[in-house]
């Protein structure tokens, strides 16, 4: 079971142990009202909108390389991400003239993409005045040094390759498609497809999780499920062969409308698991498990007992002419018994719903806890009931919702977690990330720590949850991926969370609730370099929103964030937090998240900051060192 360390009596505590504390999960429900909202997202709405372009620099025998640099408008930013190796870059231009050393010198600083345990080093090489057109890059490495390595591109704002996966279903031997099309945006009219710009060639880079690559054919030919030949729409697809994260790099070569010569590529980072468990029945049965609660029975072939999986359904019945009647979407994390899964139902839903049977689930998807990857799916499964005992009166139909109904029943009082006391303000750091919140800012307070590492909202959560145990109720402070790891703690689990009192129970700054684009080169630059923490698909697009699926209305009401971004110098110059994740982000953003992204729909935004970074080390200060922001949200934190 995981434990605290013995900082824990300073006020500080490590999350660490080899076991888990018992899940003991909520046993969700909504009204159909939230039907859209806990549905599997389309993938497309998750798309990434790429502006760069990484490519993998490969060194032939003699130790050179030689890339096509495409310059818009005169500027080029770019990174050389050499993994510390010095390639003595030579810039020739379109007409054969090689840019002054002395030039390209003034123009290159040092920086790094990513934070300080998972990024990279290089040198970002900013340069005005350039003919348009393409350039080339000349690299020599050294005898012994590193042979490959990435350049990393920015693109001209206008033009966009729009990437996103055909489906979520990321098996092994499940084949894999990626569709991908040109936007380009003038300002007057968007754009798509051929009126967007022509491609000259389009290609899916695959990286295995052992580091092999392999090049293969994108096509437009209507043949490939990209569409309508000869429309732009480009789509390319692999059938992965071992479990691991999967690079899949949409890189593309063109022109745009004026003719200008462009290369855009879209990192895709996709984690591939077995197959798990299927559906063993054509019915699930529902029995009471209480007075008015009802156990709802997915019988289940290839589960392990013991594991558990997030699950989410809707539940439909009849009207009295036999019109169908929604009736309450259940689910939540449930584990694995002998034979099948069990969801829970309160019988109010239905009489509030004046349903009657025979009822059915829809929209029925069982999911791993860690990708949220669907395992098993129905899109209608007949559900047996008992007779139903409350009655379909106008009382019972206009009862209130409260917590039983949406979150099941509380765990029984001998709970061991029971005679834990006192209120505690738990502070959360994020993402491969330390003890980063100045503690004495905060008021009786402890600071949680998983120091460095890489773990899924689940895992996370699950941790943040056995440090909180020592107290009987706890709120959160929390930065970066710390704020989703404690929304997904109190979606899903019973803990501390739901005995404090406060006016906010959650808060949250530089948080990717929608995800980050950074997640998806960070992963494809350390497949090569390597990175201590490894990639993190719930920070991707698809990732994040493919969670954010199963959050309820309820669970994200409790949530106050914050956001930030680099301070604007004047109208029409923009400073930035840091100089490689620019190359990448779109304004604003605090160098790892955009604002537009940092969103969480149905919580509280607490407001906006220009001047603050996501990290130190960024250009401007850390968004986690406010004094003033700190001291508000001490506060109004509950505890």
């Amino acid at each position: 079971m995981l434990c605290a360390s013995m900082l824990i009596a300073m006020g500080t505590g490590a999350a660490t142990g080899a076991g888990r504390a018992p899940l003991q999960p909520k046993q969700l429900a909504g009204p159909a009202t939230e039907f859209e909202a806990m549905r599997a997202p389309d993938p497309a709405d998750a798309a990434i909108l790429s502006r760069s372009a990484l490519l993998p620099v490969v060194f032939d025998a003699s130790g050179h390389a030689t890339l096509r640099v495409p310059v818009h408008h005169g500027r080029l930013d770019a990174m050389l991400l050499s993994g510390g190796a010095d390639w003595s870059p030579r810039l020739v231009s379109p007409a054969g003239v090689e840019l002054a050393q002395a030039t390209l010198a003034r123009g290159a600083r040092a920086s790094r993409l990513g934070g300080e345990h998972d990024g990279q080093s290089g040198t970002v090489v900013r340069l005005d005045g350039l003919v348009r057109g393409d350039w080339t890059l000349h690299l020599q490495a050294r005898p012994g040094e590193g042979g490959r390595g990435y350049l990393l591109l920015k693109g001209d704002d206008r033009l966009e390759l729009a990437s996103h996966q055909a489906h979520r279903r990321q098996l092994v031997g499940e084949r894999m498609d990626i569709v991908a099309m040109l936007a380009a945006d003038d300002g007057t009219r968007v754009a798509l497809g051929r009126d967007a710009g022509h491609v000259r060639s389009a290609q899916l880079r695959i990286v295995a999780p052992d580091g092999t690559a392999t090049l293969r054919p994108m096509h437009d030919d209507g043949r490939h499920g990209d569409g309508g030949a000869g429309d732009g729409r480009l789509a390319g697809g692999f059938v992965p062969d071992a479990t691991g994260t999967w690079i899949a790099q949409v890189i593309v070569h063109g022109h745009d409308r004026l003719g200008t010569p462009f290369v855009r590529t879209a990192e895709h980072a996709l984690p591939v698991i077995e197959a798990g468990p299927r559906l063993a029945a054509g019915t699930a049965s529902a029995a009471y498990s209480s007075p008015g609660r009802l156990s709802v029975r997915l019988p289940l072939a290839n589960a392990g007992k013991g594991a558990h999986y997030r699950v989410l359904a809707e539940v439909w019945g009849r009207d009295g002419k036999g019109g169908e009647v929604p009736v309450a979407w259940i689910g939540g994390m449930a584990e694995a018994g002998d034979g099948g899964l069990s969801l829970g139902l309160d019988e109010r839903w239905i009489a509030r719903a004046g349903a009657l049977a025979p009822f059915e689930l829809r929209a029925l998807r069982i999911e791993d806890p860690d990708h949220f990857i669907p395992l098993a799916t129905a899109t209608r499964l007949p559900l047996s009931t008992p007779r139903l005992r409350l009655a379909r009166t106008a009382p019972a139909r206009q009862a209130a919702i409260d917590e039983l109904m949406t979150m099941g029943p509380r765990p029984a009082a001998a709970d061991a977690r029971a005679a834990a006391t006192g209120r505690k303000l738990v502070l959360v750091h994020g993402y491969c990330s330390g003890g980063v919140w100045p503690q004495a800012q905060f008021a009786n307070s402890a600071t949680f720590l998983d120091a460095n590492q890489n773990r899924s909202h689940d895992q996370f959560a699950q941790r943040i949850k056995s440090f909180g145990a020592q107290w009987n109720s706890f709120g959160t402070v929390a930065h970066s991926q710390g704020g989703a790891a404690s929304l997904h703690l109190y979606a899903y689990y019973w803990s501390g969370l739901d005995n404090a009192s406060g006016s906010r129970l959650m808060q949250s700054v530089g948080t990717p609730y929608q995800g980050t684009n950074l997640s998806g080169i960070i992963a494809t630059v350390g497949n090569w370099f390597g990175v201590a923490c490894g990639s993190n698909s719930n920070m991707t697009y698809s990732g994040a929103s493919a969670w954010l699926a199963g959050i309820p209305t309820s669970a994200r009401s409790k949530v106050n964030y914050y956001t930030t971004a680099f301070r604007t110098t004047n109208w029409y110059t923009n400073d930035y937090c840091n100089a490689a994740s620019d190359l990448v982000l779109g304004d604003p953003e605090d160098g790892t998240v955009e604002r537009a992204y940092a969103q969480l729909p149905g919580a509280t935004n607490r407001g906006h900051t220009a001047g603050q970074c996501h990290t130190a080390g960024m250009r401007d200060p850390a968004q986690y060192r406010d004094s003033s922001r700190n001291a508000t949200m001490s506060s109004n934190a509950a505890r």
